[in-house]
């Protein structure tokens, strides 16, 4: 019995492809699921965002902290600082970071079959040049939202200015730096983001394939139920591999973008202070929260959207 064959017979059950997807729905529906799940699951980004900037003579230090903090001095509405600017640029944002994610995926496997690897490595190099590659092409989009969106999330907080919304935090940022203040951190985001999401698409094909070898008996087609806990499973384990990865990085570049114009300093001055304040534990800030993010995140939008390629899968 060709088991590899059977166990590939199985897994292709569970995948649908590029062009066997309706676009125009999977954009359109896509656009409403996302947006619930951002919805359920921002408050995280808001508290991450807060301890990686957090002073260090400031006594709010821990998740719990400050959300007691936020919820005392603003209410729930204090957890969704931001919201309004992260919502509307993660429309385009997606359409290009999925675009790019599936047009990407299809053209690495066919690169990667003449090698004859086995499932688990050929998923992971093909998913991790797709996540790359996504993540470098929605940048442009994606670097501009972040700096608002993260001023405002720790505006009045450990010494941060305070503004009236999303556009005259794009006001003050054009008046202050120009346009290209809209791009403070750059080259960080692309370093940060770009290989985060290579680490994540790459555990999370190569995990999943090899979840599906120790669950499969080559005979029943794998339930909706089996599918979705194996590729919840993958994608806890992406957020795990990424989050440890990648978290220092993520501190550095946030702490970049939120500085006001007055308070300017260098990656390198970044780097010094945040030794000098915790030693090099500090460049793992927040790196709590952001697990538990990227896992809740990484989870739920990997369910939503393997549950959006199955509804928009064109019939045969």
């Amino acid at each position: 019995m060709d088991t590899a064959g059977t166990h590939r017979q199985s897994f292709g059950q569970t995948e649908i492809n590029w062009d066997k997807l309706d676009k125009t729905k999977f954009y359109l529906v896509g656009a409403g699921i996302f947006s619930g799940v951002t919805v359920a699951l921002y408050p995280i980004s808001v508290v991450k965002t807060r301890l990686q900037v957090v002073s260090h003579d400031s006594i709010e230090r821990s998740a719990v902290s400050v959300i007691k903090s936020l919820l005392k001095t603003d209410g729930i509405p204090g957890l969704y600082k931001g919201f309004g600017t992260v919502v509307t640029g993660a429309i385009p944002t997606r359409i290009i970071f999925l675009t790019a994610l599936e047009t990407t995926k299809v053209a690495a496997f066919k690169m990667v079959e003449p090698f004859k690897l086995s499932e688990p490595p050929q998923a992971a190099i093909a998913n991790g040049v797709a996540g790359m590659m996504a993540s470098l092409c929605s940048q442009a989009v994606f670097v501009p939202v972040d700096v608002v969106s993260q001023r405002l999330m720790v505006q009045g907080y450990s010494g941060h200015a305070t503004y009236n919304g999303g556009f005259d935090v794009v006001r003050q940022i054009i008046k202050a730096d120009g346009v290209r203040g809209l791009y403070r951190g750059f080259g960080l985001s692309v370093i940060t983001y770009s290989p985060t999401s290579a680490v994540w698409w790459a555990s999370y094909g190569a995990s999943q394939r090899f979840i599906w070898r120790l669950l499969d008996d080559g005979i029943a087609a794998p339930s909706q139920e089996k599918i979705m806990s194996v590729q919840a499973a993958g994608g806890i384990f992406a957020a795990a591999t990424a989050s440890c990865i990648t978290t220092p990085m993520d501190t550095i570049k946030t702490r970049l973008q939120v500085m006001g114009h007055a308070k300017r300093l260098s990656t390198r001055q970044v780097v010094k202070g945040l030794i000098a304040d915790d030693g090099w534990t500090g460049f793992y800030r927040g790196l709590g929260p952001r697990f538990f993010s990227m896992s809740a995140w990484g989870t739920s939008m990997i369910l939503a959207y393997e549950y959006l390629k199955r509804m928009c899968a064109k019939d045969e």
